[in-house]
């Protein structure tokens, strides 16, 4: 390119105007993006939703142990059925909910009974029955309580033991699983 070329380049672009993007301007915006995409990122992974690795079979056969699960933080609004993330001595458990605030739970020779009612419960399929040493049956549960069990049933650290949990020490609920390894 000659200097009359390129003097008349200069004299197309208007005054003031910005000059034209540069490979190093563009990829310095390109950088900024992805770094504000991952900030939020971990912002919303931080405060909003969590991610828990399964180390433990209490939860067999719904969630296995190597799963990854999904849970969100700002959901304590738990319902019969939920399952939710709680830390219980230290360790992180992933239980179901049985019962929730006002219910009344029993377990009796004949299996789990809530409100008087039997339960028959999909995809458990061993019986519920009371451990040695834990607590004390009927219980009934108090405002902001909900009471666990792991879906396993046998030898497991849950609500027989432990007693009801409070809302407020959950975690969240768990929204999605990720099958890891025994598909």
């Amino acid at each position: 390119m000659t200097r009359e070329d390129q003097a008349d380049q200069v004299r197309e672009r208007p005054a003031g105007g910005p000059p034209p993007p540069t490979l190093w301007r563009e990829l310095r915006t390109f950088a900024i993006k992805i770094a504000a995409i991952a900030g939020i990122g971990m912002l919303l992974l931080t405060f909003v939703y969590g991610l828990h690795y399964n180390r433990e079979a209490g939860m067999s056969p719904s969630l296995k142990d190597g799963d990854l699960v999904v849970y969100y933080r700002l959901d304590k609004d738990y319902r019969a059925g939920d399952l939710l993330l709680l830390v219980f001595q230290g360790e992180k458990q992933l239980r179901r909910v049985i019962a929730c605030a006002g219910d009344t739970v029993d377990i009796t020779s004949e299996g789990l009974v809530i409100n008087g009612a039997l339960q028959q419960e999909r995809e458990i399929y061993r019986r519920t029955e009371r451990y040695a040493e834990g607590i004390e049956f009927p219980l009934t549960l108090n405002e902001g309580e909900v009471f666990v069990l792991g879906d396993a049933r046998d030898n497991v650290t849950d609500s027989r033991v432990y007693g009801p949990v409070k809302t407020g020490d959950t975690l969240g609920t768990v929204i999605a699983a990720l099958r890891r390894r025994n598909l």
